[in-house]
C-alpha cells in the first residue's frame, strides 16, 4: 500500500498527567527510534493516525522538524474500554530494508460440505521490503475435504516475500463436522463415566400417575371430612 503522512510535534511534557492532556487535545502521544538514533517523543494526529492503523503493517511517512522519516508501527497500545489509541511505539526503517512483520491469515472460499474450518495459526510472519509490506496473505479452502491440512509451507508468498515462520506450523485445519447422533452419543458417554444416570420414561411416568393418585385420595378424604 501506499505511504502516509502523518505530520508530528515533538513532545517535552511526560507523564500519565501529560498524556492525558495530549489526549484530550485529539492527539496522541508517541515514541520514534530505530537505526541507532536516541528515541524522539511525539505527538501524533489522533483521528488521522487511527485511521492509518487501521491497515494493518501500514508504512507511515512521520514529517518532524521539516524532516521526513519513514517508520513502521511496532506496539499500538488501545484503550480496554473506548475505541482510542493510548500510545505508539513507531521504529524508523528504510527504503530498500528488509523488516520482519506478522501478517494476518485470512480465508476464503467454502470447504466441502459438512466440515469445520479452524484457523489454528491467525497471523504468519513474513520478511518483506519495509515499503512492500503486505496486509494479509489469502488462504482458500474452497472445496477442502475433511483432513485437509494446510501448513506454514503451503502458503502462496505475496511477491518479494519471505516465510520467517516454521514452514511446518499448522495454520488451517479442516475436520469433519460431528453429526447430532455423534454429539448425543458422547454426551451419553460422558454422562455414564460421571455416573449420572436418568429416569425411563416408563417408570417416570408411572411415577407420575401415582402421585396423581396420592392428590385424589387426599383429595377425596377432605371432601368426606
Amino acid at each position: 500500500m501506499s505511504e502516509i503522512k502523518l505530520a508530528a510535534e515533538t513532545r517535552t511534557e511526560f507523564g500519565k498527567g501529560a498524556a492525558r492532556r495530549i489526549r484530550r487535545a485529539h492527539q496522541i502521544p508517541a515514541v520514534m527510534y530505530g537505526h541507532g538514533t536516541e528515541p524522539v517523543h511525539i505527538t501524533l494526529p489522533g483521528h488521522d493516525t487511527m485511521m492509518a492503523l487501521k491497515h494493518a503493517n501500514a508504512l507511515l511517512t512521520i514529517e518532524l522538524d521539516g524532516k521526513k522519516h519513514l517508520a513502521l508501527a511496532k506496539d499500538v497500545q488501545r484503550d480496554a474500554i473506548k475505541p482510542v489509541i493510548d500510545h505508539v511505539d513507531l521504529v524508523v526503517v528504510k527504503k530498500g530494508e528488509k523488516v520482519t512483520v506478522d501478517v494476518q491469515v485470512h480465508v476464503t472460499g467454502d470447504a466441502a460440505p459438512e466440515t469445520v474450518v479452524t484457523v489454528e495459526q491467525q497471523t504468519v510472519q513474513l520478511e518483506a521490503e519495509a515499503t512492500h509490506l503486505p496486509e494479509s496473505i489469502e488462504v482458500s479452502v474452497e472445496g477442502a475435504v475433511a483432513g485437509t491440512q494446510i501448513h506454514a509451507s503451503d502458503l502462496v508468498l505475496p511477491s518479494g516475500t519471505s516465510l520467517v515462520t516454521d514452514a511446518e506450523h499448522l495454520i488451517v485445519n479442516i475436520s469433519q463436522a460431528i453429526t447430532a447422533e455423534a454429539l448425543e452419543a458422547e454426551l451419553a458417554e460422558a454422562e455414564a463415566e460421571a455416573g449420572i444416570e436418568h429416569e425411563e420414561a416408563g417408570e417416570a411416568a408411572e411415577g407420575e400417575a401415582a402421585a396423581e393418585g396420592e392428590t385424589e385420595a387426599a383429595a377425596e378424604g377432605t371432601d368426606e371430612a
